[in-house]
């Protein structure tokens, strides 16, 4: 685990608990459940993270927000679930070194969907926009 990684943990992140090897990979990508229930996402981006320019690549950043949407939606799933529908604008750009952060809110919630919007951001600079539909799956 990198210095930055352990200040995260001791900060109160963890990781979502189930082994998720792809996000693992990419990652790894933390989470916590800040004072009012809300969950907040993290993670330290690296030179692995970087395209060619020197800046985080796209795809990760949709791959943290897909991770953000259910940590946003955390309090309101209930099982397994998938995403079945994701919207994101890139805004800004950042490299390597830079804490990259998400948050949002549950928009609403029915019988068997989740409608989620967040932010993705690093310092007070906005990365990306996203909304995301989460679908909870019935017990087989």
């Amino acid at each position: 685990m990198t210095a930055e990684n352990t200040n995260l943990v001791a900060a109160g992140y963890q990781l979502w608990g189930e082994d998720d090897p792809f996000e693992n990979m990419i990652g790894p990508f933390y989470m916590k459940e800040c004072d009012d229930g809300s969950h907040r996402t993290a993670f330290w981006s690296e030179a692995r993270h970087c395209n060619s320019s020197g800046v985080l690549h796209g795809g990760l950043l949709m791959s943290f927000a897909d991770y953000s949407l259910f940590a946003i939606a955390r309090s309101a799933l209930s099982g397994p679930s998938v995403t079945v529908g994701f919207n994101s604008e890139f805004i800004a750009a950042a490299g390597a070194g830079s804490l990259i952060e998400s948050t949002g809110e549950l928009m609403r919630a029915t019988g068997s969907l989740l409608f989620v919007r967040g932010t993705v951001f690093t310092a007070d600079t906005a990365l990306m926009s996203f909304s995301g539909i989460v679908k909870r799956l019935r017990p087989a």
